[in-house]
């Protein structure tokens, strides 16, 4: 119940995404609740487990207020996974973690990939976005793609690309989705005990 009435608390704003035209468009959608504001992305079949540890989302924050420069939160990827994803082309800083934006690709082949550096779904963007989103042009699937306006952003000013700490499950198809209401089911101290022992007596 304490959990309830923390979130109900919270002031939420929404609008609606009257077409599918891909995330850059959706973010575009949400420009007028910005006021003129660094603002954080978060991808709905994304989620991160990272314990005891800062939120993926904070940690990109945290890297903000270091470079004051958007900055996209990233994990590298084995070379089957990155032709489902944005890739990163960039340069090494003095945190082994913290990447310069040269480029990006939009889930590129294994030859056209510049690194296996993902994007995964946590963004922290500066509001000089959404001029280039209004001028980006819809891009593959016919959608108007983040990516292609943070490729553009990272030409003009300062970009980067953050390891971010945590397990991330992509909820965006079902085995993932699968996987994650597992293991977090396992981890709750409530039922996870119990859950365990379901889980051995199961006989398929």
């Amino acid at each position: 119940m304490k959990e309830i009435r923390h979130v109900a608390s919270v002031k939420v704003h929404y609008t609606r995404q009257q077409y599918m035209r891909g995330p850059g468009d959706a973010i575009l959608c949400a420009k007028e609740f910005m006021d003129g504001e660094p603002f954080g992305v978060i991808l709905g079949d994304d989620v991160v487990y990272t314990g005891d540890g800062e939120p993926a989302l904070k940690q990109l924050m945290d890297q903000y207020e270091k470079t004051g420069g958007a900055v996209i939160g990233c994990q590298r990827v084995r070379e089957e996974q990155v032709s489902s994803y944005g890739i990163i082309d960039g340069v090494k800083t003095e945190d082994p973690d913290l990447v310069k934006v040269l480029d990006m690709i939009e889930k590129p082949s294994i030859e056209e990939a510049p690194s296996r550096i993902a994007a995964l779904g946590r963004y922290v963007i500066t509001p000089e976005i959404f001029k280039i989103l209004e001028q980006t042009k819809p891009g593959k699937g016919g959608e108007i793609q983040l990516t292609d306006a943070l490729r553009v952003m990272a030409k003009n000013e300062n970009v980067y690309a953050y390891n971010f700490k945590g397990k991330r499950y992509d909820t965006g198809n079902k085995l993932g989705y699968l996987k994650a209401m597992v293991e977090f089911a396992l981890r709750r101290e409530d039922i996870g005990p119990g859950f365990r022992e379901y889980l051995k007596t199961l006989e398929l």
